[in-house]
């Protein structure tokens, strides 16, 4: 296995794809056009966002590439992998959308040999939050929420405010996540409300007991 040094050497970006050099020809074309447009936007975004927090950039830049790479794999076996690896709590069986998130930490620890804590954490709470999130996970999550190809009401408020206060801006996502899942009745994973609360927490401690986005 990779330890994170080693991993830098066998992630040097191909001019190509733009993807890690770890990456082996088939599952490069895995990558759709617009998952590869979505992850490099990701990529620009982290690497922004580290710079501003003092977070490592190119480890940022890394867990960015690497973030979505559960989702090259189709449902079916993402559940599979689930299912028979004990990976996955159930609300995330039940909503399939959220399994490539802590499949996809699995799969880069056993098949690409990615040792470093912060990348896998990071990759695995992705798409939910976690309560005590660290700032590099923190990055990726807004990263993936924020980056230039996301177009929906109210994330350019979100944009604004991840330069300058990212955990207001982790609060504003989560908390439109929030209300699209259950607009689309969907299952809210605990997850998702534990970091609110966690938020919430954090900003009043702060701020004092009023919030306001």
């Amino acid at each position: 296995m990779f330890k994170l040094k080693e991993c830098f050497l066998f992630c040097q970006i191909e001019k190509e794809s733009g993807l890690p050099m770890l990456f082996n020809d088939e599952i490069r074309k895995r990558f759709t056009d617009k998952l590869l447009a979505h992850t490099k936007g990701v990529e620009q975004t982290a690497r922004r966002l580290a710079v501003v927090y003092g977070a490592d950039e190119e480890k940022a830049a890394l867990a960015a590439l690497l973030h979505d790479y559960g989702k090259t794999y189709p449902e079916d076996d993402l559940l599979h992998i689930a299912q028979t690896n004990n990976i996955a709590d159930e609300f995330s069986l039940q909503e399939p959308v959220l399994l490539h998130a802590p499949v996809g930490a699995w799969l880069l620890e056993h098949e690409q040999g990615i040792e470093d804590c912060d990348i896998l954490n990071a990759v695995r709470v992705h798409t939910t939050g976690a309560a005590n999130m660290t700032l590099f996970s923190g990055i990726i999550y807004i990263a993936d929420y924020i980056e230039p190809g996301r177009n929906f009401p109210g994330v350019d408020k979100i944009r604004e405010l991840a330069f300058r206060d990212l955990h207001r801006a982790l609060l504003g996502a989560v908390d439109l996540t929030i209300r699209s899942v259950l607009d689309k009745q969907g299952i809210l994973h605990p997850g998702s409300i534990a970091f609110r609360h966690w938020l919430i927490s954090v900003l009043r401690k702060r701020e004092g007991q009023e919030l306001s986005l």
